[in-house]
């Protein structure tokens, strides 16, 4: 059973910076593509961040966050930097095959987090 475990999120001021950790167990990170979402209240998941042997990155948080993942902690990350109070949401991480780019849809990732709130005031 492969579990996924987020930490880091937190209140930051606009123009902050956050760090994000998805623990991962069950399997290790390498086998796996992982993605990072967001949900805002009264919107729906939305793809932020993915990486398999390559990245992806939605438009609004190109220069700002990175993804990247760490096979000897068996864990993926999320580094938030110039946050925006746009960026306040519920984050999750996410593990599934990897398919060659990093998938950007909900339904193509099988394991999820419990998700970690962000919250950027202005």
């Amino acid at each position: 059973q492969v579990q996924l475990v987020e930490s880091g999120g937190g209140l930051v001021q606009a123009g902050g910076s956050l760090r994000l950790s998805c623990a991962v167990s069950g399997r290790t990170v390498s086998g796996y593509a992982m993605g990072w979402f967001r949900q805002a209240p009264g919107n729906e998941r939305e793809f932020v961040a993915g990486i398999t042997w390559f990245t992806s990155y939605t438009d609004s948080v190109k220069g700002r966050f990175t993804i990247s993942r760490d096979t000897a902690n068996n864990a993926g990350y999320l580094q938030m930097n110039n946050l925006k109070p746009e960026d306040t949401a519920v984050y999750f991480c996410a593990a599934g095959p990897i398919l060659g780019a990093p998938a950007q849809k909900t339904n193509e990732y099988d394991y999820w987090g419990q998700g970690t709130q962000v919250t950027v005031s202005s």
